[in-house]
């Protein structure tokens, strides 16, 4: 089932995820719920809060840049209670990001290029990578969620401000998306 992408204002967006427990009732059917709709969305990337779950879960699909990025060919993830350790020595990289959950806002963001992840599958396998490049930025956006952060919480003041307009147009559901979505106290179906 297509959920809609809970938008920045939310409540959730901004609240720290609980952990998922091992007998979560619906767990395998809030995971599919999720793909469907970011593969609705045209994302390559989403988390649990951002369909309005406050639980540390992501899933992701780089599979789509391929092309640009070979190593991501055929890579489709299911991280639940992921724990990163970012490596701070390894090469800082700006690159322009955007969200779900911010329609319409595309900012510069510089994050590290290699982090280590342990978390569980789907199926309850423990997981520990050594993730380098772009997917270690999707990932780093992703736990972001997890922790009640959005992108532009790592771009300047300055840079801020002058989205401000947007963000409140956001936060008052005045937006146009492809996509079903809740802002603060809307409700909007896709146009």
């Amino acid at each position: 089932m297509i959920l809609p992408i809970y938008l920045y204002g939310q409540p959730v967006i901004r609240a720290i995820a609980q952990p998922v427990e091992k007998d979560h009732e619906g767990l395998a059917e809030l995971i599919e719920n999720m793909k469907e709709t970011m593969y609705a969305s045209d994302g390559i990337g989403i988390a649990a809060p951002q369909v309005g779950e406050s639980l540390r879960l992501i899933y992701i699909d780089v599979n789509v840049l391929a092309d640009k990025f070979p190593e991501l060919k055929d890579k489709r993830l299911v991280l639940i209670n992921p724990k990163i350790e970012i490596d701070e020595e390894s090469k800082a990289f700006t690159r322009e990001e955007g969200c779900l959950s911010l329609p319409g806002i595309h900012e510069n963001v510089t994050r590290h290029s290699r982090l280590t992840i342990d978390y569980f599958d789907e199926n309850w396998e423990p997981h520990h990578e050594v993730i380098e490049g772009y997917l270690a930025r999707v990932i780093q956006h992703e736990y972001d969620h997890l922790d009640g952060h959005v992108f532009i919480d790592h771009i300047s003041p300055i840079r801020k401000q002058l989205i401000r307009k947007k963000l409140n147009q956001i936060v008052e559901g005045k937006v146009s998306c492809d996509y079903r979505f809740k802002a603060y106290g809307v409700h909007k179906k896709k146009r």
